[in-house]
């Protein structure tokens, strides 16, 4: 069944003009979704302009692919990570790029599917809406990455650690993380309810603002899907398909998402690696990407209003400089 509104593009208006979209066209949305992002690409590069949709699930190509119908040759979609986007360039033939959009995170579709595991209750905290759903969190559903229940289950303390306070900067997570390991033998941890009961019970992130569930189940999901080195690889490849005055655009969500995306452009831009105290460059590398936003791009109060999700949304954008 096709859902009226799989996920609300966010920031669309500042993402399409950073863009600069052109009759003709040839951009790829790397984070597919329902389509939204992708449909007022179409409507802006017409009448012939292609856009190459990549999302890991499914149930989102099934759902653009839908969405996207009318616009026929046009539209070329993918069930791939966007780790593989010169891959695919060069599948198609179609290298280089006029454009590229990556709007990372979850979508809302996918949030607000109870089996899918990447949440925790109706509410947060919703311990009894949360008794079913799932330790899953992976983002093509049934890929070959282990679900978050498995994780809980094999990895060591110093794992469980590691994730919870580099992917979550979550306090307590030694405590977690040893509390996990003191309890899976006996207890197994398969649905939200029982990773959300231990946090209680161990009093983890107690009296702080925000639910520190939120911030474990953040953690466990970028490690399942390995989001952040997923990024660094995309990135990488979207810098080299793209053509000389080609453009990147990225939604981020959460800080580690845009501190990645941040040094990453910092990086392309400067080009040189070499110790700033030497008297000249060695490497020879140079230049790859020039800055449009120097700040990153928030929404307005109204799209906040509008789509509440929306609200930790930050957009960069960059253009390709002349191949070295």
């Amino acid at each position: 069944m096709v859902t009226t509104h799989y996920h609300e593009p966010v920031l669309l208006a500042e993402t399409l003009g950073h863009l600069d979209l052109q009759p003709g066209s040839v951009i790829i949305d790397g984070t597919l979704g329902g389509g939204g992002h992708a449909q007022a690409i179409l409507e802006r590069t017409g009448p012939n302009g292609l856009l190459i949709g990549l999302d890991l699930d499914a149930e989102a190509i099934r759902e653009a692919a839908v969405r996207l119908a009318e616009y026929g040759e046009r539209v070329r979609l993918f069930q791939s990570s966007f780790r593989r986007i010169d891959d695919i360039a060069a599948e198609i033939a179609l290298t280089p790029i006029d454009g590229i959009v990556f709007d990372l995170g979850v979508s809302s579709h996918q949030l607000d599917a109870p089996e899918r595991g990447f949440r925790f209750g109706a509410t947060d905290g919703d311990s009894a809406a949360a008794s079913e759903t799932p330790l899953d969190m992976r983002m093509d559903g049934t890929g070959d990455r282990p679900p978050a229940s498995a994780l809980l289950a094999t990895w060591s303390a110093e794992e469980l650690e590691k994730i919870f306070s580099k992917y979550g900067q979550l306090p307590g997570s030694r405590r977690l993380a040893r509390g996990i390991i003191a309890r899976r033998e006996a207890e197994p941890f398969e649905t939200a309810s029982d990773l959300v009961g231990l946090i209680r019970e161990l009093g983890i992130g107690r009296g702080r603002r925000h639910n520190p569930a939120t911030l474990v189940f953040q953690a466990l999901r970028i490690a399942v899907n390995d989001e952040l080195g997923a990024l660094e690889e995309g990135l990488q490849a979207a810098i080299r398909v793209l053509r000389p005055g080609g453009r990147l655009a990225v939604i981020a969500y959460h800080s580690l998402e845009d501190r990645l995306v941040k040094q990453t452009f910092r990086a392309a831009v400067k080009g040189c690696t070499c110790p700033p105290e030497w008297p000249a460059c060695s490497c020879g590398i140079k230049p790859t990407l020039s800055l449009l936003t120097r700040r990153p791009i928030g929404p307005n109060e109204d799209e906040i209003k509008a789509n509440p999700r929306a609200r930790s949304a930050r957009l960069r954008a960059a253009i390709r400089l002349e191949a070295a």
